[in-house]
C-alpha cells in the first residue's frame, strides 16, 4: 500500500541529509587532492591527508554505533557529530601547515564518519513496510554528489583553489542543519547473540569475502587520493575532471538500477570475480593512458563493475552467510576493512609510490591489488557458488565514489 503522506513528509529531512552528506564527498573526492597540492605539500603528505576519510572509518563508525546502541540516542548523536564536524573543519582556516591540517582533518573526519550508519538505520526502520522508499530517499545522496562535483568543477575555472574549503564547509553546515530537522527514531532493542561472532568470522566464505574486500579497497585507494592530481598533470581541466567523476557515479547508479535482473542470471561469486577482473583492466588502462580521452571515459564507465557489482556481491555474500544476530557486526566489519583499512593502505602506498612514477606507479599498484583479489576469488567455497538472491539492490546502497 502507498506510504502514508505524513511519513513521506518526515522522510524529506533525511533526503536533505543524504544530499548534503554526499555533496561533501562530491566536492572532496575530485578536488581535495588538488587543493592540498596547491598548498605545496609533498605527495606523501597529500596521501596522508587524502586518506583521512578512510582511516576515520576504521574506528569512528564502531565507536559511535556502540554508543548509539548503548544509549539509544541516534538523533542526538547525529546532531552532535554533524555539528562538531563542521566546527572542527572550520579550524582549517587558522593554519595551512601539515601538522595542523592533520589534526583538524582527523578530528573533523572522526565526527563526519559517525552519522551515516545511524541515519541509514533510522531510514531503514521507517521504510521497513514500504518497499522502495529507502531507495528513493537515499538516491538524493547520488544527486548531491553529481550536482556538486559538476558545479565545483566549473567554479574552479574562475574561482581560486584557495576558496575550496569554504565550499566544503558549506556542505557540512548544510548537513548539520538537516540533522537538526531529522525526526526521532527509537533504536530497536539489542538482540543477544546465539553463537560467538568469531564462529561466523571463521567461516571460509566470510574470510574470503573480507580478504577480497581489503584488496579491492587497496586497489581503489590511489584512485580516491591521486586520480584528479594525475589527470591535472596530464592537462585535464577541473570541469573535465568533474565530469569524469560524475560519469563514474552515473555508471554506478545504472548498475544498481539493473542489479535485480543481473542477479537473476549470475551468482554473487561470479559477480564478485567479474568486478575484480574489470578493476584489473580499469586501473591498468589508467596507469598507461591517462592522457587518452576515450580511454579515461571508458574506464570511468567500468566503475559500474569495480564498485557497484563488487559492493552488491560482497553485501549479498555477507548477508547470506552471517546469522541474524551478527548481521550488523558483519556488515560493519565490511566497512571498516574495506572503506577504512584497505582504502587507507592504498592511499598511503600511492603517496609513497607517486614520486617514482606518478600514475603509472600508483595505478600499477591498483592493478596488482585487483589481480591478487581476482586470483583469491577464483577458488570460491562451493556454497557461495549457488548464491543468487540478496536484499533489494538499488542506487541507494552506495558510498563516497
Amino acid at each position: 500500500m502507498p506510504h502514508p503522506r505524513p511519513a513521506a513528509r518526515q522522510l524529506w529531512p533525511f533526503a536533505g541529509f543524504y544530499f548534503c552528506y554526499f555533496s561533501f564527498v562530491g566536492v572532496t573526492s575530485p578536488y581535495w587532492g588538488l587543493y592540498l597540492a596547491s598548498l605545496g605539500l609533498t605527495p606523501w603528505a597529500i596521501a596522508v591527508l587524502a586518506s583521512m576519510p578512510s582511516l576515520a572509518r576504521v574506528t569512528a563508525p564502531g565507536f559511535w554505533g556502540w554508543l548509539a546502541d548503548r544509549h539509544g540516542q541516534r538523533r542526538r548523536l547525529v546532531r552532535l557529530t554533524t555539528s562538531l564536524a563542521a566546527l572542527s573543519f572550520a579550524g582549517l582556516f587558522l593554519d595551512s601547515r601539515f601538522a595542523w591540517l592533520f589534526a583538524v582533518l582527523a578530528l573533523a573526519h572522526f565526527f563526519w564518519a559517525a552519522p551515516l550508519p545511524l541515519v541509514d538505520a533510522s531510514v531503514l526502520s521507517r521504510t521497513a513496510d514500504s518497499p522502495g522508499a529507502y531507495s528513493r530517499v537515499r538516491l538524493w545522496g547520488s544527486i548531491g554528489f553529481v550536482v556538486m562535483s559538476l558545479l565545483v568543477g566549473y567554479l574552479l575555472e574562475f574561482m581560486p583553489m584557495a576558496q575550496l574549503p569554504w565550499v566544503v564547509l558549506a556542505t557540512l553546515l548544510g548537513l548539520a542543519a538537516f540533522a537538526w530537522r531529522l525526526p526521532d527514531t527509537p533504536s530497536p532493542p539489542v538482540r543477544h547473540s546465539q553463537q560467538p561472532f568469531m564462529a561466523t568470522l571463521r567461516q571460509p566464505v566470510m574470510r574470503r569475502v573480507y580478504l577480497v574486500t581489503v584488496l579491492m579497497a587497496v586497489a581503489h585507494g590511489p584512485y580516491y587520493a591521486f586520480y584528479s592530481i594525475g589527470l591535472k598533470a596530464h592537462g585535464w581541466q577541473a570541469s573535465q575532471i568533474g565530469w569524469l567523476w560524475t560519469l563514474g557515479v552515473l555508471a554506478e547508479i545504472t548498475a544498481f538500477w539493473w542489479m535485480p535482473r543481473i542477479l537473476a542470471r549470475v551468482s554473487l561469486a561470479q559477480l564478485l570475480r567479474f568486478g575484480l577482473l574489470m578493476a584489473v583492466l580499469r586501473f591498468a588502462v589508467m596507469a598507461v593512458w591517462p592522457d587518452v580521452s576515450i580511454a579515461m571515459v571508458a574506464m570511468q564507465l567500468l566503475h559500474a563493475f569495480t564498485f557497484a557489482t563488487h559492493h552488491t556481491a560482497t553485501l549479498g555474500l555477507i548477508h547470506q552467510t552471517a546469522p541474524p544476530e551478527h548481521q550488523a557486526k558483519s556488515q560493519g566489519l565490511y566497512w571498516v576493512l574495506g572503506y577504512g583499512l584497505g582504502g587507507g593502505i592504498g592511499g598511503l602506498a600511492a603517496g609513497a609510490l607517486w614520486p617514482h612514477g606518478q600514475m603509472l606507479a600508483a595505478f600499477g599498484l591498483s592493478c596488482a591489488a585487483a589481480l591478487l583479489g581476482w586470483l583469491c576469488a577464483l577458488r570460491w567455497p562451493t556454497s557461495a557458488q549457488q548464491a543468487h538472491a540478496m536484499p533489494s539492490a538499488s542506487p541507494s546502497r552506495r558510498v563516497p565514489s
